[in-house]
């Protein structure tokens, strides 16, 4: 049997988890770079049984599978995995395994991307190392207003910990109710008030058809000139034109991006030059103790199919 980690970074998947179960019955490939043409994908992966995936990192859909006749097990990391086609997987017999998780670490590479945000923490930083000084003016975020899209597992905690900071918080989603809000210490707002009065706006909710552009160019062009868009959720949720429009014309002060519409985020990307944006490569969930939650749930999972389908070797 072949097992295949796929885009594994930082080459820690088996550092993180006991995959010893696995590697006495199956031969595992950790595979570091990353690879998105979808021929290239099927070629890369032909050889293999299992295949561990990360996140959505590796794009999985129908066309690619019917293409992969040996694949049996694809093992994902968290609750669900938007780039595999579970429907088709089913079909042609491929078993899709999930993995545990939480949101603390989103919740706060959040609040580290608004504080760096509002104290310009790269610019002073990068001063200092160029042999200058301070470069910046920070700003306060107590009385501030905090506008969070989304009031779920992510956005409820930000809303909470932007009333520590003693910030004003509003919000606002689809299907989101008063009592909603106030539980999270929040005022329900339209959509218009929250980009038009929010001095920073967060985006928490799950990346579907119908939030998919959810934020567009003209909700962007309510914000005020001296506002930060922050977004830890998914990329293609914003109006990528749009906010880069903005950005470029300083309609709003500036944006703190994790996620993008294209990852990894392309070379000759505007997000990559512009300085009033703070970019970070998706690292919102890439935390010690959630990998060593999702890399040993997926060893195991990867075990429990191999029990299956090769004995284990007697001792």
């Amino acid at each position: 049997m072949k097992v295949a980690i796929l885009d594994d970074y930082q080459l820690v998947a088996l550092y993180f988890a006991d995959w010893s179960s696995v590697a006495n019955r199956a031969e595992i490939t950790v595979l570091e770079d990353h690879v998105a043409d979808l021929n290239a994908v099927v070629k890369r992966l032909l050889p293999f049984d299992a295949i561990c995936v990360m996140r959505e990192r590796t794009p999985l859909p129908r066309e690619v599978l019917e293409r992969l006749p040996r694949l049996k097990l694809i093992a994902s990391t968290g609750p669900r995995n938007s780039s595999i086609d579970v429907a088709a997987a089913k079909e042609l017999g491929i078993r899709v395994t999930a993995t545990g998780y939480r949101s603390t670490p989103t919740i706060e590479m959040t609040w580290a991307l608004i504080l760096a945000s509002a104290r310009q923490i790269v610019r002073d930083s990068n001063s200092v190392r160029k042999g200058g000084w301070q470069t910046s003016i920070g700003r306060e975020l107590e009385g501030r207003v905090l506008g969070v899209l989304g009031l779920g597992n992510v956005g409820g905690q930000v809303a909470r910990i932007g009333r520590a900071f003693g910030m004003k918080v509003i919000a606002w989603s689809q299907n989101m109710t008063p009592a909603v809000a106030e539980a999270a210490g929040a005022t329900l707002v339209t959509k218009n008030e929250l980009f038009h009065q929010a001095d920073v706006l967060t985006m928490h909710v799950i990346l579907s058809e119908r939030t998919r552009g959810l934020v567009s160019s003209a909700d962007i062009a309510l914000m005020k000139p001296t506002s930060w868009l922050i977004n830890t959720s998914r990329g293609p949720i914003v109006d990528e034109g749009g906010l880069v429009q903005a950005l470029t014309s300083r309609s709003i002060a500036g944006a703190a991006l994790d996620v993008f519409n294209t990852e990894p985020l392309p070379a000759d990307h505007p997000f990559r030059t512009l300085d009033n944006v703070l970019a970070t490569p998706h690292v919102g969930y890439v935390a010690e103790d959630l990998y060593r939650t999702f890399y040993s749930d997926v060893a195991a999972s990867v075990a429990a199919w191999l029990d299956e389908t090769v004995p284990k070797k007697k001792a």
